[in-house]
């Protein structure tokens, strides 16, 4: 297990399009998420259609890397890793 603080920041361009195969990848790596907030712009005339969820990782580098690649592929999926260590 890593002791490291891994946080995955994960921008989503089409959420209504994207979203579905973004919560498949989410739910199978679920074990792995101890925190995760999403982030989007809205006000009283529109919804953002792009958004940015950041995770907190629990787990192996390779399970990151792993849920990383999935992600990836996903069309209009980018996602970036910060790593905190100790």
């Amino acid at each position: 297990m890593n002791d490291d603080h891994i946080i995955l920041g994960i921008h989503i361009t089409d959420r209504l399009k994207n979203a579905v195969e973004v919560q498949k990848v989410f739910t199978e790596y679920g074990c792995n998420i101890k925190t995760r907030i999403g982030l989007h712009d809205v006000d009283a005339h529109a919804c953002s259609p792009s958004g940015v969820v950041l995770i907190e990782f629990f787990g192996a580098d390779d399970e990151a890397a792993a849920m990383m690649a999935k992600l990836n592929e996903v069309e209009g999926v980018l996602v970036q890793k910060m790593v905190f260590g100790h």
